[in-house]
């Protein structure tokens, strides 16, 4: 019973993507409660200059980041604090995309001392969540969004990167 991610590889570094992302997906979405085998994540695995061109894009930042992420359908929750709305099946299989790139993951580990692939899953992690509607703009939703995460890096034995 696992999440079906499907890894569009630009960058060759990235080797060990396809059973991060999977177990990555997959816990995430069994600790807010769905049957992981019933949603799809699509992730680009890129490098600085792809993900700063995104960035740009999208959120009109020019510069690079560790990961981004499109949901398919606006899950937020109403209330600061909420859990996010569910997705409905099946017409919300495919949850949206998420894009993840090497150059800011390995630098952030490094600096942080932290194994890369732990970092990698976190960021993963992040990205399933907010495709899944959670989000960290409001204080609230940030503190659950946090607690999830705890959690479910927790269950894949990998310390809180937030302590």
């Amino acid at each position: 019973m696992t999440a079906q991610v499907d890894i569009l590889i630009e960058d060759d570094r990235w080797t060990s993507l396809e059973p991060l992302a999977t177990g990555a997906c997959t816990a995430a979405l069994v600790c807010v409660g769905l049957d992981p085998s019933d949603f799809e994540v699509s992730i680009l695995a890129c490098d600085d200059i792809r993900i700063a061109a995104l960035n740009a894009d999208f959120r009109e930042k020019g510069t690079a980041t560790n990961v981004l992420s499109w949901p398919s359908d606006e899950r937020g929750a109403l209330q600061d604090g909420d859990r996010p709305i569910s997705p409905n099946l099946p017409m919300d299989a495919e949850l949206g995309d998420i894009a993840i790139s090497y150059d800011t993951c390995a630098r952030e580990a490094a600096e942080a001392g932290k194994p890369f692939d732990e970092h990698v899953t976190h960021l993963i992690v992040h990205g399933t969540l907010h495709l899944l509607g959670f989000d960290h703009v409001r204080e609230k939703d940030g503190d659950l969004m946090e607690r999830f995460e705890t959690e479910i890096l927790g269950k894949l034995d990998i310390p809180d990167p937030y302590s």
